[in-house]
């Protein structure tokens, strides 16, 4: 492995930096959508972000998945609201594997430009097992992560009459970006019991009959049986990440690629790979600024006549801070290069980033404590992302018995 950067990579780490240098600090985003649209439309105009993992060939960049976690580094550093994990992690893989050329055509250049931004629709408590993150290894292929058989989750049937359609009815509890992305993947049931098998559908959320309102507020009443989409947004630990319960009632929807739950299913885990190693690279940018933020603190917070920086025992904390830092790091390098690492990456540095949010809040003292201070939105983004693709323990578990360290699971004992 060749650990040093090309100067093209090296300079997509230098200019996004400098661009977010110019932004907000790190908070929440009040922003309907939840995150800045201007912001958004210059990173992806001026920087081509959303496409620099995608083909030339559909408007893309044509870079990989290194390109693509330095700059989710830089994003974590300034802890920026932005749809990126769910369009360019989440979404254009899918369409990327399984769409037809059709839909590739169709769908990835806008999404490559950012002009249209995509969010996946998992039923079930966590999107983390779908994409084969947690869980037992092969309990993505049988659908159950997607609401369980043929009742539950989100399930699909043709239109009547013919015509190719497909009309989907359920919902979906937490969907990323979910109250504010045009386009939407949504995993169903479809074929009847005992056929049923979960299939990937795109629903086109901005041109259907439905609304979107905030978490609270009472919905359309709709007793004439309008075909629906309605969308509520959570109110979130973390106000950068945004979530949202998605309502389908006999929704048009178009099947994604070919009828094929095997494929599917691998296109699925081969997508949380990728996104594991981004979110990886993500946390230990915010996990680095969080330590670079409490290093200027310390050395200007006086007790005692002196910076408490200056005391062995905070220096001691810090300096494991830092190597714990430095590690994380190196583990998202190697899962941005090697994906199939990263389950164990992002494990590593969600513990790292949510250690080194503990520590800041702690060493900024009383006002470390304080609800709106900086320090707390570093550890804000350290839960929420726990509690998107993991929790840590369930991702070393599933890294466990995919390299075959509990034999008797090895040979099918539960």
């Amino acid at each position: 492995m060749d650990a040093a950067f090309t100067p093209e990579q090296s300079a997509i780490r230098r200019t996004l930096r400098t661009a977010l240098a110019k932004g907000a600090p790190p908070g929440p985003n009040v922003h309907p959508l939840g995150h800045d649209p201007g912001l958004w439309a210059r990173l992806s105009a001026e920087l081509g972000l959303p496409g620099l993992a995608l083909p030339e060939a559909y408007g893309g960049v044509g870079g990989g998945t290194v390109e693509l976690a330095l700059a989710f580094e830089e994003l974590g550093r300034a802890l920026v609201p932005s749809p990126l994990l769910a369009t360019a992690a989440l979404a254009a893989p899918l369409i990327a594997a399984l769409g037809d050329e059709r839909q590739r055509a169709e769908l990835l250049p806008a999404l490559a430009d950012g002009t249209l931004t995509a969010a996946l629709a998992v039923p079930g408590r966590s999107l983390a097992p779908a994409l084969g993150l947690t869980g037992v290894p092969g309990d993505v292929d049988d659908g159950l992560w997607a609401g369980g058989g043929r009742a539950g989750g989100v399930q699909a049937r043709p239109v009547p009459g013919g015509g190719g359609g497909w009309l989907l009815y359920g919902e979906v509890h937490q969907v990323l970006d979910g109250h504010s992305a045009p386009l939407l993947l949504v995993a169903a049931h479809t074929g009847g019991f005992p056929r049923a098998r979960t299939l990937l559908y795109l629903v086109r959320a901005d041109g259907a009959d439905g609304a979107t309102r905030a978490h609270g507020e009472d919905g359309p009443e709709r007793g004439d049986g309008a075909r629906t989409v309605t969308r509520t947004r959570w109110t979130a630990l973390d106000e950068t990440r945004p979530h949202a319960r998605i309502e389908l009632r006999d929704t048009p929807a178009e099947l994604l690629g070919a009828d094929s739950a095997a494929g599917v299913s691998a296109a699925l885990a081969a997508t949380g790979r990728t996104a594991a190693a981004l979110l990886a690279a993500e946390a230990v940018g915010a996990a680095a600024s969080a330590l670079e933020r409490t290093v200027g603190y310390v050395k200007e917070r006086e007790q005692f006549g002196r910076p408490i920086g200056s005391f062995q025992a905070v220096k001691h904390r810090l300096a494991d801070l830092y190597a714990s830092v430095q590690a994380a790091r190196s583990a998202a390098y190697y899962a941005a290069w090697d994906p199939d690492a990263g389950g164990l990456a992002l494990a590593q540095c969600l513990e790292t980033l949510r250690t080194v949010a503990a520590e800041a809040i702690q060493l900024h003292g009383g006002i470390g404590f304080t609800w709106e201070h900086e320090a707390h939105h570093f550890f804000k983004r350290a839960a929420s992302d726990e509690l998107l693709l993991g929790p840590v323990h369930r991702l070393r578990e599933r890294a466990a018995r995919s390299a075959g360290l509990f034999a008797r699971e090895a040979v099918g004992v539960r």
